[in-house]
């Protein structure tokens, strides 16, 4: 057993917890936020290494054995998205200090943005079903109040939606763990695979699966992603970069989790719905993203896109698909954080979130602007930049797997990326200026941080033949849960 792996949901628990003590000291709120951030990326560190060298780490909570109590699990999947995760919002945090207002930062800002993180390294890292649910609910509640903090009516407008859409869900999350209790007698995530191996996935564990698809589909944005653009557009840049960088992911991995290990004795028919469902949200983001004017729904709907994306990795099946998936969220973590910060600096340097009132900027901002031209390459998938790989990947294993025509509109949607991002550079960088020019602000300290996950992106490009080795080992326990299953009930 590994107590280190509950240390990335204690971190920042505890943070939360004393930062509530220092309501009005915003410098104190700030260091102890770096300081929690800085701790959860040396011990995420020192899981990836762990895991590497010794295989899957788990932790049985008050010495019960599985499958009685509860139980952590770090596998290579789950300890790489806790890395990822902890160094996008780790830039997040820091962009936040430039860009939330102090108004916000003294209502409670940074303990609900640790709070947050308690329920995303949580749901990576929970070895039963219900207590997915528990920390899903922690980021959920977390969520509400970020996206409502600073009360204006389009953020309470927003919310209310966002509100409703997460209270169904949630209240169908319970219903499908539920009717899957009743079902096989047990939520411990390996346990429930070797029930549901033994009683033949068909028939009543269809539908349960299909209920669980529904679930995360809504927290993901996997084709019901119709409350998405609107409710990731309504809160300041650094609570849409927090948004479009972790909560989806977390949805994209509680699916991959759930059908590469729960529900894998049907894949013609689970693979088939999620292969459908990511072609159509890669074809609707598309639409989306090269249709609208204004930075914030562009942004959302590429969110939209790679959820699609990886989806599509998912439903191939294959070693190599399944490898790209897990490369791609990685990559996908961070460009989107730099993505939605890059484009919170734009808005605030161009005084409007509309293309029309944009234009000259390359003049003021060269830096930002080429930044936002290399994130724009990336995203798309050239090489050598990170989002090459992954697709690479996923490509290669759909073909493999047959899937000529789901594979063409994948390839098509990396188009509608690059047609809707360079789209924001052209009318944002060049062309002549408005008429009204707002005066040049100050974006130092928000620089540094794109600049720093910027150099991330390209890294993982580059060396992306040392990043496979991780990779691999992941992909390679989603290919064959028998070693997940094994690692957890051991003891």
């Amino acid at each position: 057993m590994s107590n280190v792996l509950v240390l990335p949901i204690l971190i920042p628990l505890i943070t939360a917890v004393i930062l509530i003590f220092f309501k009005e000291k915003v410098r104190i709120q700030r260091g102890l936020s770096i300081v929690s951030g800085i701790l959860t990326i040396m011990v995420a560190g020192l899981l990836v290494a762990r895991v590497h060298a010794e295989g899957i780490q788990t932790l049985h909570m008050g010495g019960w054995v599985p499958p009685y109590g509860i139980v952590f699990v770090g596998d290579m999947f789950a300890v790489l998205l806790v890395m990822a995760a902890s160094l996008v919002s780790f830039a997040i945090l820091l962009y936040s200090f430039s860009s939330i207002g102090e108004k916000r930062e003294r209502f409670y800002y940074y303990t609900f943005f640790q709070f947050l993180l308690v329920g995303v390294y949580g749901s990576f890292l929970t070895g039963d079903i219900f207590n997915l649910f528990v920390f899903f609910e922690v980021m959920l509640i977390s969520s509400y109040a970020l996206i409502s903090l600073g009360g204006t009516k389009l953020q309470l407008r927003e919310t209310s939606k966002y509100l409703l859409i997460n209270i169904v869900s949630s209240t169908l999350f319970v219903a499908a763990v539920a009717y899957l209790y009743a079902a096989v007698g047990t939520l411990n995530m390996a346990q429930l695979s070797q029930r549901i191996s033994e009683a033949g996935q068909g028939g009543v564990l269809n539908v349960i699966a299909v209920l669980f698809l529904i679930v995360f589909s809504l927290k993901a944005g996997l084709f019901l992603f119709f409350w998405l653009p609107g409710s990731y557009s309504a809160p300041p840049a650094a609570v849409r970069a927090l948004f479009g960088a972790l909560l989806t992911k977390v949805g994209l991995y509680a699916i991959i989790r759930s059908f590469t290990l729960l529900f894998v004795n049907d894949p013609g028919f689970t693979q088939s719905w999620i292969a459908w469902m990511a072609a159509a949200t890669m074809i609707l983001g598309g639409l989306g993203a090269v249709a609208y004017k204004d930075i914030p729904r562009i942004l959302n709907y590429n969110v939209i896109i790679s959820v699609g994306f990886v989806a599509f990795g998912l439903a191939a099946g294959t070693a190599d698909s399944l490898n790209g998936a897990v490369f791609y969220l990685l990559h996908d973590m961070l460009a989107k954080g730099l993505m939605f910060i890059l484009g919170g600096i734009i808005i605030s340097a161009a005084g409007t979130d509309r293309l029309g009132g944009m234009g000259g900027m390359i003049k003021k901002y060269p830096f930002i602007g080429w930044m936002f031209f290399i994130l724009a390459l990336a995203l798309t998938g050239i090489p050598p930049l990170s989002g090459f790989a992954g697709k690479v990947l996923i490509i290669r294993g759909a073909l493999d797997a047959g899937m000529l025509p789901l594979s063409l509109v994948a390839l098509g949607s990396s188009f509608l990326v690059l047609y809707s991002l360079i789209k924001v550079f052209r009318l944002a960088f060049w062309g002549n200026e408005p008429d009204t020019v707002p005066p040049k602000v100050s974006i130092k300290g928000a620089s540094a941080v794109a600049a720093g996950l910027l150099v991330l992106v390209i890294a993982i490009g580059i060396g992306a033949e040392s990043v496979y080795t991780y990779v691999s080992q992941a992909g390679e326990v989603l290919a064959s849960p028998a070693q997940y299953i094994e690692a957890v009930m051991k003891e």
